[in-house]
């Protein structure tokens, strides 16, 4: 039997939480959708969170749909029945529309299943050892466009390198040379990270912790601890506290540290195995 407790809360700065948590019977998820930058076109008439909400509620019928199906053919269904849910005032080949991360992951009595999708990544207690699931290919990404942009000559006007970094990155999405993302093209479902682990023996999945990078910069940007400690935490204090640790993080330490937002939609989930 598994156990789930979260805590999902929306940056300070924000009024709208762009994270979503589901549950669908055996299936659990986490979404993250990205925030769309001030100025920037999307092309479409919905934003981060309502692609998110569709998402998992087309995730979830997909699997009710199809119980046996894995979870990369589950996650291309949802995300073409998404695109259905746009309407005719979307420009779905739009290099800004609506995208998310995704982490799911699913008992199987025996077994468990996960998929992991851009950066939300997947803390396991794996027979009392940890093991992270993770997904680098953005991170992968954004360091190469950050060696272009030093041989790039400055410019006084930082807004405009922004927005040159930003079409970049647009770029790179869903590209063989870049990093996968949900958005409109259900191949990126099958681009993701996934894998099947025991719930019996020694090397039992005991616990796990799925997260949005709002919550797992506690450990891969502010160093609070490392992921064995951030899976104690969260398994002894729950899910709440490690976003009160990263938000006190955030105002104690986010303008020292080289971050695009000083706030960020947070989200935890715990597992628990029996």
């Amino acid at each position: 039997m598994m156990q789930v407790w979260s805590a999902s809360e929306a940056a300070p700065d924000r009024l709208e939480n762009e994270d979503h948590v589901f549950r669908f019977g055996p299936l659990v998820g986490v979404l993250d959708g990205a925030t769309v930058p001030d100025g920037f076109d999307t092309g479409c008439v919905h934003g981060p969170a309502w692609y998110v909400r569709h998402l998992a509620a087309r995730i979830g019928l997909a699997v009710a749909a199809r119980p046996a199906a894995t979870l990369m053919s589950s996650l291309a269904a949802a995300i073409l029945a998404v695109r259905a849910d746009h309407g005719d005032d979307c420009d779905l080949d739009h290099p800004g529309t609506p995208s998310a991360t995704v982490c799911l992951l699913r008992d199987g009595g025996d077994h468990v299943d996960y998929l992991v999708l851009c950066d939300s990544p997947l803390v396991l207690d794996v027979g009392g050892a940890v093991r992270v699931i993770s997904d680098d290919r953005l991170d992968t990404a954004l360091a190469e466009l950050r060696r272009v942009a030093e041989t790039v000559p400055p410019t006084d006007d930082p807004v405009t390198r922004f927005r040159r970094a930003v079409a970049v990155q647009r770029e790179r999405m869903n590209r063989t040379h870049g990093y996968w993302v949900a958005a409109t093209d259900p191949d990126a479902a099958y681009h993701a990270v996934t894998g099947t682990l025991p719930l019996t023996g020694a090397g039992a999945v005991r616990r796990a912790v799925l997260l949005t990078d709002g919550a797992s910069c506690a450990v891969e940007q502010f160093g609070l601890f490392d992921w064995a400690g951030l899976l104690d935490l969260v398994s002894r204090d729950g899910p709440d506290a490690l976003v009160s640790r990263v938000r006190a993080a955030e105002q104690d330490r986010g303008d020292r540290l080289r971050r695009r937002k000083r706030h960020d939609d947070a989200t935890v989930v715990l597992c628990r195995f029996r």
